[in-house]
Parts: C-alpha cells; sequence; structure tokens
C-alpha cells in the first residue's frame, strides 16, 4: 500500500503536535505538514497538489474558517479526501459540510487510534463506508452532547472510553451482554491499556457525572431503571441505557432535551 500524505489544518498546536507525534513512525500514513492558519492552505495545496492525498481539518481556525476552506477547494476543482475534526457540532454545520463530500466527521476529543483507522477506510474501504458515514458521525456528535448534558467532563479518560463504548454497544446489540469481555478489551486495545483501567476509569466518569448532571435530565434519560437515593448506575447499565437512547428512531436521533 501506498504511504498515505496528509495535511493537517488546525489551529491548536497541542492537538497538531499530538497527530505528528502519533504518526511519525507510522509506516502508512505520513504527516506532511501542518498549517495554523487557515488563509495559507490553498496556496500550499496550489504548490503540493500531486503530494496530498487527504486533508485532516477543523472547521473553526483563524484566517478562513473550514467551510469557506471547502468552498475553495470545490471552486478550484481540487477533489481531496477530507476528515473534518471539530468540537463544533452544530447540525446545520455539519448539513454543511456534506456538501463537499467530506469523507468523515469526528467530533473532538478524537482518539487517535480511531483517526489512524477512518483514514485506511477511506482509502481502503471506501464504498463499504459511504452507506455508514452518514449515521456514524451523527450518532458519535449526539453521543458527545449526550455526555456533555449529563456532566461527563470531556478531558478524562472515562469520556472517551464511554464515547466509544456507547457506540459499540449502539452499532452491535449483540455486545449488551459482552461489555466486560468484548468491548473493554477493544477500548484497551485502542487506547493502549488495561482492561481494569478502562473500566475504572469509566467508573469515575460516571461518578463525576451523577455529581454534576442536572437531576431531571438524568432522570428523563434513564427513567425508573436507577434508584437515584441507592446507587448510581453500574457501567453497563449507564452504557446501555444510553445506546437505547439513540435507537429509538432507528436512523433520526432521539431528542432528550
Amino acid at each position: 500500500m501506498k504511504q498515505i500524505n496528509a495535511l493537517v489544518v488546525d489551529d491548536s498546536k497541542e492537538f497538531t503536535s499530538s497527530i505528528k507525534k502519533y504518526f511519525e513512525t507510522n509506516k502508512n500514513i505520513r504527516i506532511m505538514d501542518v498549517i495554523h492558519d487557515g488563509s495559507l492552505v490553498m496556496d500550499y495545496i496550489k504548490n503540493h497538489e500531486q503530494e496530498i492525498d487527504i486533508l485532516l481539518m477543523d472547521i473553526i481556525m483563524p484566517g478562513k474558517d473550514g467551510i469557506a476552506l471547502l468552498e475553495d477547494m470545490k471552486n478550484a476543482h481540487v477533489n481531496k479526501h477530507v476528515i473534518v475534526m471539530s468540537s463544533y457540532g452544530k447540525d446545520y454545520v455539519i448539513k454543511m459540510t456534506n456538501k463537499f463530500n467530506v469523507d468523515y466527521y469526528m467530533p473532538k476529543p478524537c482518539d487517535l487510534n480511531s483517526l489512524e483507522s477512518r483514514i485506511l477506510e477511506v482509502f481502503d474501504q471506501k464504498d463499504t463506508i459511504s452507506v455508514k458515514r452518514n449515521v456514524s458521525y451523527d450518532v458519535q456528535l449526539k453521543i458527545t452532547e449526550m455526555l456533555h448534558d449529563l456532566g461527563v467532563p470531556s478531558q478524562i479518560k472515562g469520556y472517551q472510553y464511554l464515547r466509544d463504548g456507547i457506540l459499540m454497544l449502539y452499532e452491535s446489540t449483540d455486545l449488551i451482554g459482552g461489555i466486560t469481555k468484548e468491548i473493554y478489551p477493544e477500548i484497551a486495545s485502542r487506547y493502549h491499556t488495561t482492561v481494569s483501567r478502562v473500566e475504572r476509569a469509566i467508573r469515575h466518569a460516571i461518578e463525576v457525572s451523577w455529581s454534576r448532571a442536572d437531576f431531571a435530565l438524568m432522570n428523563k434519560v434513564f427513567g425508573h431503571s436507577i434508584d437515584f437515593d441507592r446507587a448510581k448506575p453500574t457501567n453497563s447499565e449507564f452504557m446501555v441505557t444510553l445506546s437505547d437512547v439513540l435507537k429509538l428512531e432507528s436512523n433520526r436521533l432521539y431528542v432528550y432535551v
């Protein structure tokens, strides 16, 4: 497989530094450059168009935002694969990116192991993921919103583990009975940690959530399945309940607030 050349367009120096470090020894993907100002991107593309295979870009940037950049690329007939990575997940913004045939939309903070997988899927399995793409990023965004509203801080490890676990349960009901034997090991593998640390981090995230979130919202999401006076939900109860919320209306996302 030919090495994939990726151009990173993001104003966060900390995030782009972590991307460069993650991929510096990767045999399949090379970070050819990083640009922090959207207004500089088109000139770079014009000078390196034959080398660039994919853009990894944010939406909110100084100089020129991601939507304007996608419009410039379209007007200049620049056809490159694009993965958008952004903490800005408003529905109308996602719909706008759809007009430009963005390959994937990943909500931040995004797991770099997952980013690597998405890049490889774009080039190796383009036809097989095209149908799932819209559902996948919509669901990821909804999970992100739900966890934020339920008081789970995005900076703790359990947040990312919960997000991945809920998404896996949403995509496969067969995993409901295999959370400890299948989901935890998969998450541990993705983040290069242990199963016990995954379980503890998720437990901590739920405890933080229970102390911070709005009681009325908790009651609306969990209903009578949890006794609020006696105990917090188990890891499994928390993840399964949220995945069920997402499934209530098939491809239409459940609006719970």
